[in-house]
């Protein structure tokens, strides 16, 4: 299994993980999940690797419906700039391959922020560390696994 599957089994939180095949060609990973799911795109939600001002990388985990307001993370991670990790830097520090990066189980653990349209939902889905597996479980769970912080991160 991977590191994330091992840290919700490790914490003995009420999980359930839901397998797809992954399609090479799919453009958004997440979209794709939540199509190949059957589950409503709100519920699902994508993790991105973030760069505030330049020299520390943050997570910021949100609906795969929506985009990531790079003023919401800043301000959220206490910085004034924030632009997408380069895809080196998130493979390097989180050991996952983007498209399958997973917000738990991260190699170096980076300070997490959860788009806080999760605490309106009983369960989300979340990568779990590879392409075409997904872990459900509740928000707050996630949270507390992440020691993360619940705060508005969409445009």
């Amino acid at each position: 299994m991977t590191p994330a599957v091992n840290v919700v089994r490790k914490a003995q939180v009420k999980h359930h993980l839901h397998a797809y095949q992954h399609e090479a060609s799919s453009e958004s990973y997440g979209l794709e999940a939540a199509d190949k799911l059957g589950l409503l795109p709100a519920q699902v939600f994508k993790t991105l690797v973030v760069s505030i001002d330049g020299t520390v990388l943050v997570v910021a985990v949100i609906p795969v419906t929506s985009m990531l307001s790079m003023k919401a993370i800043a301000k959220a991670a206490a910085g004034k700039k924030a632009t997408m990790a380069n895809a080196a830097d998130v493979e390097r520090s989180t050991a996952y391959v983007l498209g399958g990066v997973s917000p738990l189980g991260q190699k170096k653990r980076l300070q997490t922020f959860i788009d806080c349209s999760a605490e309106t939902l009983q369960k989300i889905y979340v990568s779990a560390g590879r392409r075409g597996l997904e872990i459900e479980l509740d928000p707050c769970d996630l949270k507390d696994l992440t020691q993360g912080r619940f705060t508005p991160l969409t445009q």
